[in-house]
């Protein structure tokens, strides 16, 4: 990876691009490292959406509803991701214990696996980027963008509406 300073008046029209522009590039570029790398380890089965749902539904489980609402998606889409995940193996479906007709969403042995291989692989992302863009302009970021949020949404973070 480069590392590469770009002041306000450099010729590289990156430099002056919107706010907007430069946040979603910079996340289609990380997460398609990110994916590219998880396919390298042996989970070319999963997309990026899957990842949402299994950080989700860390934890003791959530209904569909509860899903859909997490990740910002109507019940009927959470439940198709939740039929395809169960068919690969990666969840499974419980009765709840509170009784009724609803049943609780939980990440199978297999899911956690992928999560702590997923977590390696975003670490050493993180690393080197540390690495090239320095670990004090890397940091400088992170609290820039995470106090825009604050700004945006306050308390009340918004769902992270899943990548297809």
């Amino acid at each position: 990876m480069n590392s590469v300073t770009l002041p306000a008046d450099s010729p590289d029209p990156l430099a002056r691009a919107e706010l907007t522009y430069l946040m979603g590039l910079g996340f289609q570029l990380v997460l398609g490292e990110f994916v590219r790398r998880l396919d390298a380890a042996g989970y070319a089965d999963l997309r990026p959406v899957h990842g949402a749902v299994f950080q989700a539904l860390r934890g003791p489980g959530t209904t569909g509803t509860e899903l859909a609402e997490r990740l910002g998606v109507t019940k009927q889409a959470a439940g198709q991701l939740v039929d395809d995940l169960e068919k690969r193996g990666y969840v499974r479906r419980e009765p709840h214990p509170a009784g009724g007709r609803r049943r609780l969403i939980v990440l199978t042995s297999k899911a956690e696996q992928h999560l702590r291989v997923a977590g390696t692989v975003l670490h050493d992302l993180e690393r080197e980027l540390a690495g090239s863009l320095g670990s004090t302009e890397l940091a400088q970021l992170r609290v820039g963008l995470a106090r825009l949020i604050r700004e945006m949404a306050g308390d009340r973070l918004p769902a992270l509406r899943p990548q297809w």
